[in-house]
């Protein structure tokens, strides 16, 4: 597994990316997860097994990251009867679902009060995402960006002048996503 891929599914996200001209991932969450996109659709070149969509995973970080109102007594954490959802505290509270833990059942998703455990985010089946860093070629897209037929990612500058809604999640996503803000409620 790549080193990208394991950072993701290792609960190893750094909490304070840094900027920077690289080309990253970029997922807009609110097409992906939103009304037009009912069932994802994309292809994935992911190499160590056929069938993979690795996009579930990141969006999974990215809900993780942003989405997630990061509960002071997560409801999520304690409806899960596997022990498979961690609140790391020491991580501004960002989730992490142990993969070889999770049973799928979907609790989590039914105990969060706020909706933002996605039921299609939690799957019985690992899907992983290394986000072709070893594969990019220059002058060709990833396969899940070619397949996306609502635009939701693509491949963009991780440049210090990021949009409106629009943030860098570990070293290699930028998302954008228009989400709840405990500072503004």
């Amino acid at each position: 597994m790549s080193s990208s891929a394991e950072q993701i599914h290792s609960s190893r996200l750094n909490t304070d990316p840094k900027a920077g001209k690289d080309k990253r991932l970029f997922i807009d969450l609110d097409i992906c997860m939103g009304e037009k996109c009912r069932n994802c659709q994309i292809q994935c070149s992911y190499f160590y097994h056929s069938g993979n969509n690795g996009i579930i995973s990141v969006a999974e970080l990215a809900t993780y990251a942003l989405v997630c109102r990061k509960c002071e007594e997560p409801h999520c954490v304690n409806a899960c009867p596997a022990e498979a959802l961690e609140q790391q505290k020491d991580k501004n509270k960002i989730l992490v679902r142990h993969n070889m833990r999770c049973v799928s059942c979907k609790s989590c998703s039914h105990a969060c009060p706020y909706g933002t455990i996605y039921p299609e985010l939690v799957p019985l089946l690992i899907h992983n995402c290394d986000f072709c860093l070893d594969r990019r070629d220059i002058k060709d897209e990833p396969l899940c960006i070619k397949t996306c037929p609502y635009g939701a990612l693509s491949l963009k500058e991780a440049s210090s002048e990021l949009t409106d809604n629009t943030f860098l999640v570990g070293d290699n996503i930028i998302v954008h996503s228009t989400h709840w803000d405990r500072e503004k409620a």
